[in-house]
């Protein structure tokens, strides 16, 4: 069984590349649901660090922990060639004023973070500011990654349970817009252009119903701004596994610090179209 799930290694698969890599990127999620202390993380970095490329601060979390805490974890993550994110935070800066953005980005390199996050929604500036703060990141010093929302509908899916041919009343409409997809795809290359280095979507509506409807958006989205510069978030191993059937072991990925053994196992091993954990769903690393 020892052979059977062995690790491979990366000469195995030409196409995966050694870290750092531009492609075929693993973020894993780090203190918010749960907390994960110092000991957890060098665990995982131990471990599974080659398999890590990222470690975001999702939530907002950063702010509530020392920053003696956030600087060791950072360091910790760089001696294991791991980069570190704020996760989408900056939209509270705001608050403070004009100049607080700048003085964020600034507080952000001091603690050693190497990207920061910026949520487009949450932000709610003009598209002009928007490329602004990426420039302002990007003459930081410091590596932008946009986040754009998709929205849609959720009348618009198609019940799971309709027998063929049979009549379902249609369900009201809810208060969700139906983003335009071109529109958003648009101000995301706006935001490469400007100096960002990654765009991250927030598609968990879309991609609850990609097997039905929506799987058309996330197409989209990769044909127009290509498999390196986009990031999508896998809330769980069954959606991870559908993006790495249909877009392969490269396409970048934003998962818990639970999926990451499950995920690699995926990139760079065919396991059959009914593989749901390498080491079976009541499996606990830590």
């Amino acid at each position: 069984m020892a052979a059977y799930y062995r690790w491979k290694s990366f000469e195995e698969n030409e196409d995966r590349p050694e870290k750092p890599r531009r492609y075929g990127v693993t973020e894993m999620r780090g203190p918010h649901y749960s907390v994960l202390s110092q000991n957890l993380l060098q665990e995982i970095f131990e471990s599974m660090g080659q398999f890590v490329d990222g470690l975001k601060f999702s939530g907002g979390s950063n702010s509530l922990i020392p920053k003696s805490f956030i600087k060791q974890a950072i360091e910790m993550a760089h001696e294991h060639g791991v980069y570190v994110s704020t996760g989408d935070w900056a939209e509270h800066m705001l608050r403070s004023g004009p100049s607080a953005f700048k003085d964020y980005v600034e507080e952000c390199k001091q603690l050693g973070f190497d990207t920061i996050e910026l949520n487009a929604n949450s932000l709610e500036v003009p598209e002009e500011t928007l490329l602004r703060y990426v420039r302002l990141i990007k003459n930081g010093g410091l590596r932008a990654k946009p986040m754009f929302a998709v929205k849609f509908n959720k009348s618009d899916i198609p019940g799971r349970n309709r027998a063929f041919g049979s009549y379902v009343v249609p369900e009201p409409r809810s208060n969700e817009f139906v983003e335009d997809i071109d529109l958003l795809i648009r101000k995301a290359e706006r935001c490469l252009e400007a100096g960002a280095d990654t765009i991250m979507i927030d598609a968990d509506d879309v991609c609850k119903y990609a097997d039905s409807l929506r799987a058309d958006i996330i197409a989209k989205v990769i044909g127009r701004l290509g498999i390196e510069k986009t990031m999508f978030e896998a809330s769980d191993g069954k959606l991870a596994e559908w993006f790495i059937k249909r877009y392969g072991p490269n396409v970048n990925l934003y998962v818990d610090h639970s999926q990451i053994m499950d995920l690699e196992c995926l990139r760079g091993r065919h396991l059959g179209k009914d593989h749901q954990s390498v080491l079976s769903s009541s499996y606990f690393l830590f």
